[in-house]
C-alpha cells in the first residue's frame, strides 16, 4: 500500500520543448531595366519625319550634307518644301543631282546658316551670312518675313542641333565673284584685241 502511495506522488515530467527555426527571409532581387535615351531629333531627322521635305532630304543626302546636318550645329536651315522645288524649271532638280557634290552643294549649303536663328531672331537682322559663303537678305514686311525672294511660311521647327524655318522657293546663290572677274577681264582682253586689230 505505501508503494502504491509513493509510486501516486512521483511528479510527472515536464515534455521537452522542440525549438522551431523562424524562417529568413531572402531578398528579392529587382532587375533594374536599362532603358536606352531617345535618338537626337536631328534637322535631317525632322525633315524626313515631316514629309514635306523628300526632295530637299534627297538632295541633301545625295551631296553628303546628312552627316554635317546631323552634327551639334547648332545650325538654322531655310527649307524649301517639295512645292517650292517644283517651282523651279523642270529638269533642274535631275540635272543637279547628276552632279551633287558641285553646284547643288552650294545650292544647299545657301540655305543654311552657322547659329541658331529663331524666328524673333531673324526679324532683328536684315542679313545673315550662309555656310556657302554669300548672304541671304531678310526682309520684314507687315504681312510677312521673306528671306530673298522667298516667303516663310513656318517658323521653329526645333531640333536638337538648331532650327528649321520653311520657305515657299529655292535661293539660289548669286554667280561667284570671281566668275564676273573673270568675265570682265576676258571683256576688256576682247576690246584691247580689237582696238589693236583696228590700228594695224
Amino acid at each position: 500500500m505505501a508503494m502504491v502511495l509513493i509510486a501516486g506522488c512521483t511528479t510527472p515530467s515536464t515534455p521537452a520543448v522542440t525549438q522551431t527555426a523562424t524562417p529568413t527571409a531572402t531578398p528579392v532581387q529587382t532587375a533594374v531595366v536599362q532603358t536606352s535615351a531617345a535618338p537626337a531629333k536631328t534637322i535631317v531627322s525632322a525633315a524626313v519625319a515631316d514629309g514635306r521635305f523628300t526632295t530637299l532630304v534627297a538632295a541633301v543626302q545625295a551631296a553628303k550634307l546628312d552627316g554635317a546636318l546631323s552634327g551639334p550645329g547648332p545650325f538654322t536651315v531655310f527649307a524649301p518644301t517639295d512645292d517650292a522645288f517644283k517651282k523651279l524649271p523642270n529638269g533642274t532638280v535631275a540635272s543637279l543631282l547628276k552632279d551633287p557634290e558641285g553646284q547643288l552643294k552650294q545650292i544647299l549649303l545657301y540655305h543654311v546658316v552657322p547659329g541658331q536663328y529663331m524666328a524673333s531672331d531673324v526679324v532683328k537682322v536684315t542679313t545673315v551670312k550662309t555656310l556657302q559663303g554669300g548672304n541671304l537678305t531678310i526682309n520684314v514686311t507687315k504681312d510677312a518675313v521673306y528671306i530673298n525672294n522667298a516667303k516663310v511660311v513656318i517658323t521653329d521647327i526645333k531640333t536638337d542641333n538648331g532650327v528649321i524655318h520653311v520657305i515657299d522657293a529655292v535661293l539660289l546663290p548669286p554667280a561667284p565673284a570671281a566668275n564676273t572677274t573673270a568675265v570682265k577681264a576676258n571683256t576688256t582682253a576682247v576690246k584691247a584685241n580689237t582696238t589693236t586689230k583696228t590700228g594695224m
